[in-house]
């Protein structure tokens, strides 16, 4: 669907040069051209050199002085750094223009009347005048000389199989007379044809084609030759075959011409001779004779040239055409009128080899032209009109267009075309986007004929339907009409030398005028010309454009491109620099373009597709070469796109390596696009969608979701991009358009939760908008059911332009689909509860926990409604929905869980349930009292506490059932609510319950629920089973026991305490309830309770125990305690002084390593770290031996995971495990020797308590001195941050052993790393003793 668009046009006079000229080829120096005339050889510069080079050939004799010579072949050799020239004498020279010296390197006698260059130039054949052909190496020595006209096929003759005669085989349509026909004579060339052999190399110059006249038939032939001149095939007779003829360079297809009794045809023939497909000719039989043809070096442009034939009294018309071809389709795409003037009539015309896209061509009065074209797909600039996305086709006289809105229709079909009376060069679309579909067209005889949409008074005789319209059927596209013509007339003189396409770049302005590009006065230099309509003249016959101003440009223009929504025109010269047009100024001028750095504008590489967008609001323009590199002002972006197009604030590309890349560039810079573009983004990522081989961008639908992509073969191919898709939907959303959204979301598969999730409060506050505008069960029930408790806006469609939504979440308490089913429900049943009830029930089953029984009830009205409407569900069509959406044994529990036993029955006629099965349960439940029957069905479905509540309604005599139902099911405190405080039942179900809880050892709880029931003995036992003795006492008193009995009570459990230690407690209950102050008093003492033991004695005024108990214990304890301390600082000295060994021989470990060889450190240090975990799983595995023992067992397993065994791995870390306790150790029994040196003093033991005190001090000050040695700030850090872990890397891991760090080890609890505190608030020492 692509047009040429010609780039740029060039031309050359000269009139120093003499005679006419007869052919030419281009020079090895870019833009000479050899020119060959009657006299000599003339080398042309058309870039502003003026000086052109000649080699005369009449001085040597070469060429005869009166002018009667000809040359028929020139062709530059710049290795040879000369130029081959071949005279139809028969002379080959070699003439060096430098020197102007001529060689004369062969002759043949005969004459010459061909001489063709293979393509790599190391062969040349030679036609000679008796009809022979010469095959000769680059140096000139003759290969071999055969007869043109041969009698036999050639090597690649076809082998008959032998199936038969032709009269026997099947003829098809043709019937049976067929087989009898007559083959038809071949028919002599025409009159015009010179019978001149035309050659032609294939691309690759293996072979090479001639076309030669027979002498017998005098029809044309056409033989293929290879390299070494032996005959390949020949060509089958084609009647009316005439002389152009071309080989396609990729190589499948040879081009002529062939004149058929009703038309005029481009044939192709394949290398076997047999043709191969052909397509007609814009003429009239015989109007018109084709000179020659020529591909271009790609293969994609048949060139054409044409003169009128019967011409009297004035020279013919001569035509260029080009050809392309598309989904096998020929289109004609640019025609070039050269009129009848005698200097305009063509010598020759060359493509360019290197310049895919240029064609040559050289006119009778010394006049060189050149033309550059590329590919463009014209199409609509608009952004928000209905005939936005339209594309037009140029097709010779006609203009296809297709309105990608309203169908995809493939070409070469199209769903409207325009007919012009001439043939078309240029389509441009009006740039004012409400009248996007409107189009100008210029043709070949400068003429612009615009076509509106809008109010025409009828239908148009030049518009006619394509693909959509006929058969009956009415066409729902509104096409335009033809509103004008207008003639341009740009020229100064009218008697100028004609030069076809003088005007490129039509551009429609937004306020109805036209901008073209002419050329200057100079060869490079452009002109820009503003045309504006004016009045209709009455008389006149057509309209004229009149030439408001002519802008000057230094400098050609290659390129200029109007954006329709920022109205800037934009223009790119041969220097690639951009300069702006500014075209609504009073006085219009160009100003360079300028960044946003105010630096001018200049393009790397020239582009051939240009374009004008914001990103991040600023305008820039975007510029794509021929080689695939895409710019944004002067900044390469990627150098893989093959097609790109904007729409709105996108970037759409397609990449070499088959991918189409959406970018919304409303907040991404140009470095993000760059890296972006540049970065092989992972394949589930929403910009990226992989696309056929080789598709490009033809254009992308506005107000809807399509990308139209064509393919290398012509067809067509719709993708919905994601971007885009989610894009259009949230504007959708936004504009609460609903239904529109839902649809575009349904079809295109995308989860509907983003309906709600785009807008949670807009969502919510218009729900019953979005009912109305659904308006179909089916689909709101398809709504509910893809509902989930996530935000799609953050999980699976995050907003790509930055702005994420951050709505609040309207009822953060509650849960997203409940949320929205209560809503939607809600407003159903506003709006309508019959027509929407499935959806209401969908909304019931949706939440969660679904509502069954609420939605089973909704049936079961449904089926009691004694006026059914009309509209509304059947309860029958309802069931059968819920049991859709719901497990049938699931529905038929719940539908019994409702007590009504008219539903349950109409579920299990639903379900494949037996009725032997649930007819019998039903009728045994139906006989029973009510409360017992929905005791019974709670029970059936395991609803146990709503069984209970029913079982306790059905009176005393199922009391044992009861009891029984709430010891299985442990619902204890469930039942202690169904019955009174006072009651029997109530101290039962309490009996019940404690007992449990005696079994599952809450000895304390068990005693609380006895007590609470009044029952007192079984409260006494558990609370002494619990230790509490203050309770069990007071049950005692409840239960009134004697003093003796209190006494023995109070002594068994005094005997408990102090098995737990608990003495002073114990001394309590031996004073008070057993009167036994003496035992209490060696109890207090046995626990060190100092003060309380003297409070006893003097209480009692026993001061003799003071002697015989207290003062000796006193004593004794300050002799364990100094032992205690003097371990406890022995102890600390050797693990201290050994941890600073076992840290010295890591270090010196780690400094053991190689130091100047990174991978060897690498190596070991990672080895270091299996071995750290792999004798730490050492100890792992001995411990899961004895995982399955007591927990007991298991601490002390745990607590010995770091082994003070020397060489252990860990030993550093259990060292600094029993240095910690140590210190707390002695942190714990400050207070027992702060009291225990009051006692002493108190009994003039000052020696004593001074050498406790001292020794204390001592070992305080020695640990609190060590702690910062041991514990140091490099290790506490490393406790903070482990090296290992869930957030490092490798790296992050490599980097920090590099840093010498050591490693730390894999410790499980942190506090080890962490030094003790010290409690500096307890004032221990006394003063007295300093």
């Amino acid at each position: 669907m692509r047009n040429l668009r010609l780039l740029r046009a060039g031309e050359f006079r000269s009139a120093a040069a003499t005679g006419t000229p007869l052919c030419f080829c281009l020079g090895a120096e870019p833009g000479a051209v050899l020119v060959g005339s009657q006299y000599g050889l003339v080398e042309l510069r058309p870039g502003g050199d003026s000086v052109s080079r000649e080699v005369s050939l009449t001085v040597d004799g070469f060429l005869p002085e009166d002018g009667s010579g000809c040359i028929v072949g020139v062709e530059d050799l710049p290795e040879q750094e000369s130029v081959c020239v071949a005279t139809a004498a028969g002379d080959i020279l070699l003439c060096n223009l430098s020197t102007e010296q001529v060689e004369c390197v062969g002759s043949v006698d005969s004459g010459l009347s061909v001489m063709s260059w293979s393509p790599d130039q190391e062969l040349v054949l030679l036609a000679t005048g008796q009809q022979t052909l010469i095959m000769m190496t680059r140096d000139f020595e003759p290969i071999t000389e055969k007869q043109i006209h041969q009698d036999e096929f050639g090597e690649g003759k076809f082998v008959a199989l032998g199936w038969g005669k032709k009269e026997t085989q099947f003829h098809g349509s043709e019937g049976k007379q067929a087989a009898h026909r007559k083959q038809t004579e071949v028919l002599p060339t025409s009159a015009w044809d010179d019978g001149r052999p035309r050659v032609t190399w294939r691309g690759d110059g293996q072979f090479v084609a001639v076309s030669a006249v027979c002498p017998e038939t005098g029809a044309r032939k056409v033989r293929v030759w290879s390299r070494e001149l032996v005959l390949q095939s020949t060509s089958e007779p084609i009647s009316g075959l005439e002389q152009a003829l071309s080989w396609k360079p990729s190589g499948n297809l040879i081009a002529s011409t062939q004149e058929k009794p009703n038309r005029h045809d481009v044939v192709f023939l394949e290398k076997n001779g047999l043709l191969h497909g052909e397509f007609t000719l814009p003429f009239q039989k015989g109007q018109v004779k084709v000179n020659e043809m020529l591909w271009n070096a790609d293969s994609t442009i048949l060139a054409i040239w044409l003169e009128d034939q019967k011409v009297e009294n004035s020279n013919p018309n001569t035509y260029v055409q080009l050809w392309t071809t598309g989904n096998y389709h020929w289109y004609l795409k640019q025609s070039l009128h050269f009129g009848s003037l005698e200097e305009n009539q063509l010598v020759s015309l060359l493509w360019d080899r290197e310049n895919l896209y240029r064609l040559h061509i050289l006119c009778q009065g010394w006049h060189y032209l050149f033309y550059d074209w590329h590919w463009t797909t014209d199409h609509g600039l608009g952004e928000n009109n209905q005939h936005m996305a339209n594309v037009a086709v140029i097709d010779g006289d006609k203009v296809l267009v297709t309105a990608f809105q309203h169908a995809v229709v493939p070409p070469p079909m199209c769903t409207y075309e325009l007919q012009l009376q001439q043939a078309v060069n240029q389509v441009a679309f009006h740039t004012d986007p409400k009248h996007s579909g409107d189009m100008a067209i210029l043709d070949a005889d400068n003429r612009i004929s615009v076509y509106r949409y809008g109010q025409s008074t009828g239908n148009d005789p030049s518009v006619k339907f394509g693909a959509v319209g006929g058969n009956g059927f009415k066409a729902a596209v509104e096409t335009p009409y033809l509103d004008k013509t207008y003639r341009v007339d740009v020229s100064s003189s009218s008697n100028e030398v004609m030069n076809p396409l003088g005007l490129r770049f039509l551009t429609w302005l937004p306020d109805d005028s036209f901008l073209v590009v002419g050329q200057g006065q100079h060869a490079a230099q452009s002109v820009l010309h503003h045309l504006t309509a004016v009045p209709h003249v009455a008389g006149a016959e057509e309209e004229c454009l009149n030439l408001r101003l002519s802008v000057p440009v230094d400098g050609e223009v290659i390129s200029l491109f109007c954006s329709p929504v920022t109205r800037t025109v934009a223009l790119q010269l041969t220097d690639r620099r951009i300069l702006k047009y500014l075209w609504e100024a009073s006085a219009p001028v160009l100003e360079p373009w300028r960044s946003s750095s105010s630096s001018a504008v200049q393009f790397p590489y020239r582009c051939v597709q240009t374009s004008i967008t914001r990103i991040s609001g600023e305008e820039v323009i975007l510029g794509l070469t021929d080689r695939c590199r895409l710019f944004v002002n002067d900044i390469e972006v990627a150098s893989n796109i093959t097609s790109f197009a904007t729409y709105n604030e996108f970037l759409l590309v397609t990449t070499n390596s088959h991918t189409c890349q959406c970018f919304c560039l409303k907040n991404l810079s140009v470095k993000a696009l760059q890296a972006s573009l540049s970065s092989t983004a992972a394949p589930s990522s929403e910009t990226v969608r992989k696309v056929e081989r080789g598709s490009r961008i033809v254009t992308v639908v506005p107000q809807d979701t399509k990308v139209v992509l064509q393919m290398p073969r012509g067809n067509l191919e719709t993708i919905h991009h994601r971007v885009l898709v989610l894009a259009q939907i949230r504007k959708w959303l936004d504009r609460l358009m609903f239904r529109e959204a839902f649809q575009c979301m349904r079809k295109l598969r995308i989860n509907l939760n983003l309906l709600y999730d785009h807008n949670p409060k807009a969502f919510l506050e218009n729900t019953e908008t979005f009912i109305r505008q659904i308006d179909s069960v089916n689909y709101i029930n398809l709504f509910f059911t893809e509902l989930k408790d996530e935000d799609f806006t953050k999980s699976m469609y995050p907003s790509l332009n930055g702005s994420s939504n951050s709505q609040p979440r309207h009822h953060p308490d509650q849960k997203k689909v409940n949320l929205i089913c209560d809503v939607m429900r809600v407003a159903m049943e506003r709006i309508d509860p019959q027509k929407y009830c499935l959806s209401i029930l969908t909304a019931h089953v949706k939440k969660s926990p679904p509502e069954l029984e609420i939605a089973l009830q909704k049936v079961h009205d449904l089926r009691e409604s004694i006026t059914p409407d009309v509209q509304a569900v059947s309860a029958e069509e309802a069931l059968k929905y819920l049991l859709f959406l719901v497990d049938v044994n699931e529905l038929y529990d719940y539908s019994l869980g409702t007590y009504d036993f008219d539903l349950v029955v109409m579920v299990a006629e639903k379900s494949q349930k037996d009725p032997k099965e649930y007819l019998p349960f039903l009728n045994a439940l139906q006989k029973m009292e009510t409360n017992y029957q929905r005791y019974t069905i709670d029970r059936h479905l395991k609803r146990y506490t709503k069984a209970l509540g029913h079982l306790s309604k059905c009176g005393p005599e199922h009391f044992s059932e009861f009891l029984n139902l709430v010891k299985d099911q442990n619902l204890y405190t469930e039942a202690l609510k169904l019955y009174p405080s006072s009651t029997q039942e109530y101290k039962d179900i309490s009996d019940a319950y404690g007992e449990y809880l005696i079994q599952k050892q809450l000895y304390e709880q068990a005693a609380l629920i006895f007590a609470r029931a009044g029952i007192f003995a079984k409260a006494l036992d558990a609370f002494q089973s619990s230790g509490s003795w203050q309770q069990a006492l007071c049950m005692a008193s409840q239960l009134g026991y004697t003093k003796d009995k209190l006494s023995s009570l109070a002594r068994s459990m005094a005997g408990k305490l102090v098995e737990q230690r608990k003495y002073a407690e114990a001394a309590i209950l031996l004073e008070q309830y057993t009167q036994d102050y003496e035992e209490a008093v060696l109890l207090l003492l046995e626990g060190a309770l100092w003060e309380e033991a003297l409070r006893l004695i003097h209480k009692y005024g026993r001061l003799d125990i003071l002697e015989t108990n207290l003062k000796p214990a006193i004593l004794e304890a300050q002799k364990s305690q100094l032992i205690f301390l003097d371990s406890q600082k022995t102890a600390f000295l050797r693990h201290k002084s050994r941890l600073q060994v076992v840290r010295e021989l890591k270090e010196n470990l780690q400094d053991y390593e190689v130091p100047n060889c990174p991978e060897l450190e690498l190596f070991s240090e990672t080895s270091s770290v299996v071995t750290a975990s792999d004798m730490n799983s050492k100890y792992t595995h001995s411990n899961s031996r004895i995982s399955a023992r007591s927990s007991k067992n298991r601490r002390k397993a745990e607590r010995k995971r770091y082994s003070l065994k020397e060489g252990s791995p860990f030993e550093d870390i259990a060292l600094l495990e029993v240095l910690g306790e140590s210190v707390r150790a002695v942190e714990t029994v400050k207070g027992e020797i702060h009291i225990l040196l009051k006692q002493l003093v108190l009994f003039g033991y000052d020696e004593q308590a001074g050498a406790l005190q001292q020794v204390l001090e001592e070992v305080l000050q020695l640990m609190e001195t060590s702690v910062p040695e041991i514990w140091t700030p490099d290790l506490q850090q490393s406790s903070v941050s482990l090296v290992l872990g869930p957030n490092s890397t490798a790296n992050s891991i490599m980097a920090a052993y590099q840093q010498k760090r050591m490693m730390p080890p894999v410790v499980q609890d942190p506090e080890v790393l962490t030094p003790p505190k010290f409690n500096k608030n307890v004032q221990w020492k006394l003063h007295l003793l300093q």
